[in-house]
């Protein structure tokens, strides 16, 4: 036992160190493993190191390469384009010297033709003061010869030359009316008669309806109720009164204001239809149609707004524009009128280079004050212009509004195109009515005016007093006088009177002689 523990302690030592050599062999063989792998990837590092190098000095040079390209194709064009404005600025230089000369030239030909004017006006003013002399001798003389003084044959010598006078005047006047025509007429007939095709109006003057068909008789008495009590109620919804007479099946509504007029015709129409006839129901209906109305007055105004092309108008105006569709005049419906007279004006506009938008606005605008009502204070031109610039109309359409019935001095050819196309609207056929008592007024004027005149004989208003014929004297006037009292006439009917479209002013002077032979 003691004997193993012997070997024990002696074979210990000897394998400690046995182990320890193989350790460090062991070791030294993974370092010098390791060293292998670290020095082969070092190689690989240097290897990739150096084809990444070569790679990026290739692409360097390559990019390089592009730049110098680029560089030189630029430096090539801004070359190019140097030259260019070189060529351009040596014109201009040989422009502007080729200028320079003709201005000095201009300047030596100014030069030489003032001095030549200063000595053309001194021999003028030499020769005026020798004319003044011949005349004062020639004066003198004719004194002496005539025996009259001077403010006697001043006085015979002005009361020839006022017969001359008068009579070269009516030349004049015709020439001049001659010209006029033969250069202007054809132009503007072309002009105004395109404008009328493009924009005939295909619609007739509306009337607003003021009288109703009743169903029965017996419908009066409930319209009336009880004591008036109905008719009272709605009289006072409406603001319209009720005309219940002996005419059968039917009644009649009176009122000024176009709009409630057409408010109460179609509450009383509802009110017929739905037989429910009673003070409360009344206003009821009344309220309900108020409100539909007023929906229609504006999206009226929009549509015609939209279809005409005009944008950026006040509602107010909208609104109005909305509520000529229940206004007539002399018969004819204010809203299509206004549409139309837009029209005319756009295309009128349009074959002058003007700004067709802003004409039809004037258009549209031109007779918006006789929607205002009857609350309006001075004519509806006035009105309908004191609106427009309230509501921040640009100063064409408040001028054109204001003066196309002369009304307001004309400061733009928006007011002349506004004034022509109103009467052109106006007096297109069909397009008005008026009373047959206005109608035999106007005649009665025509004829008064004609016959007015100093040499007239007889006139008569015919074709609907679109023209008058003069007779007048053969032996009073001549045929040089009768061409200036045409043209005088004319001039005092435009002056005395107001119509649609115009009067022909027809002078004759005709001188007869008769015998008979036997």
């Amino acid at each position: 036992m003691q004997l193993f523990q012997l070997l024990a302690y002696l074979l210990l030592p000897v394998c400690l160190a046995l182990g320890y050599f193989i350790c460090i062999l062991v070791y030294k063989k993974k370092q010098a493993a390791s060293e292998k792998k670290i020095k082969h990837l070092l190689e690989e590092s240097q290897q990739a190191a150096e084809k990444i190098k070569k790679e990026a000095e290739l692409a360097a040079k390559a990019e390089l390469y592009q730049r110098r390209e680029a560089f030189e194709k630029e430096t090539q064009e801004t070359k190019m384009e140097l030259r260019l404005h070189e060529k351009r600025l040596s014109k201009r230089e040989d422009n502007l010297e080729r200028k320079m000369e003709l201005l000095t030239k201009k300047e030596r030909y100014i030069d030489t033709l003032s001095s030549n004017f200063a000595l053309k006006e001194k021999k003028v003013d030499e020769k005026k003061s020798e004319l003044e002399k011949l005349i004062e001798e020639e004066n003198k003389a004719l004194l002496k010869i005539s025996n009259l003084s001077r403010e006697e044959a001043e006085k015979l010598l002005l009361n020839r030359l006022e017969k001359e006078l008068d009579i070269k005047c009516s030349e004049l006047i015709s020439k001049k009316i001659a010209e006029a025509k033969e250069n202007a007429e054809q132009t503007a007939v072309s002009l105004i008669s395109t404008a009328i095709q493009r924009c005939a109006a295909t619609h007739t003057a509306e009337n607003i309806v003021s009288s109703i068909e009743l169903p029965n008789n017996e419908m009066k008495g409930r319209i009336i109720g009880r004591e008036g009590r109905n008719i009272r109620a709605f009289e006072k919804a409406t603001g319209i009164d009720v005309i219940v007479d002996d005419t059968p099946g039917v009644i009649v509504l009176s009122g000024f204001d176009s709009v409630r007029r057409e408010i109460a015709r179609q509450s009383m129409e509802k009110l017929i239809l739905d037989g429910r006839i009673h003070p409360a129901h009344i206003e009821e209906i009344v309220k309900e149609t108020e409100k539909e109305i007023e929906q229609v007055i504006q999206e009226t105004g929009k549509q015609t707004c939209f279809e005409l092309g005009i944008h950026n108008i006040h509602p107010e105006l909208i609104k109005l524009v909305g509520r000529l569709k229940y206004r007539t005049s002399y018969g004819q419906n204010q809203l299509q009128h206004s549409i139309e007279v837009a029209n005319l004006m756009g295309i009128i506009a349009g074959e002058l280079k003007l700004d067709v938008p802003l004409a039809k606005r004037c258009g549209l605008l031109h007779d918006i004050g006789k929607a205002i009502g009857p609350e309006m204070e001075g004519t509806h031109a006035v009105a309908g212009a004191d609106l427009a610039k309230r509501y921040d109309e640009r100063p064409e359409v408040v001028n054109a509004i204001a003066g196309h019935h002369e009304e307001a001095p004309v400061e733009s050819i928006y007011t002349v195109l506004a004034s022509a196309t109103d009467a052109i609207s106006a007096g297109r056929p069909g397009a008005r009515r008026e009373t047959l008592e206005k109608y035999i007024k106007r005649l009665e004027k025509l004829e008064s005016i004609a016959t007015s005149f100093s040499g007239v004989e007889s006139a008569y208003a015919i074709q609907a007093g679109r023209e008058v014929r003069v007779m007048v004297c053969p032996d009073k006037t001549n045929d040089k006088a009768a061409a200036k009292m045409c043209y005088d006439i004319a001039r005092e009917i435009e002056g005395q009177l107001e119509y649609p479209g115009e009067v022909v002013v027809t002078v004759i002077r005709e001188t007869r002689f008769v015998e008979r032979a036997k």
